[in-house]
């Protein structure tokens, strides 16, 4: 993953506050799982709250969240909210994140780590 982002190019502190930025709001674990499913495909607010452990009102608040940080898109199907994730550098950030943290919970070694 880092190599296709050009790690090797200076930073500058405008990149790394919308970077921290990104990172806070995948922060929170309601938000995490959000945005993992948004990975898989549009999903609206009565779906997302089946399959996450939360209210459908923290569900439309963590997505509201998201919406005005720019991380998910929402367009309305009918009477529906439709949200999206915007992007696919921050679906693998998610997946990454949550790959990282298997190797956590499962014990095993990092890759490349002794």
């Amino acid at each position: 993953m880092a190599g296709a982002s050009g790690s090797h190019q200076q930073v500058d502190g405008e990149r790394l506050g919308i970077a921290a930025d990104v990172l806070r709001h995948l922060a929170d674990p309601t938000r995490l799982h959000l945005l993992w499913l948004l990975g898989a495909g549009e999903r609206d607010v009565s779906t997302l709250t089946e399959q996450v452990e939360a209210s459908r009102s923290s569900v439309s608040q963590h997505l509201g969240r998201l919406r005005l940080a720019g991380l998910v898109q929402a367009r309305r199907d009918g009477r529906r909210m439709v949200y999206r994730i915007t992007s696919d550098h921050l679906k693998a950030l998610v997946d990454e994140a949550l790959g990282f943290a298997d190797h956590a919970v499962l014990g095993i070694p990092h890759h490349g780590f002794s």
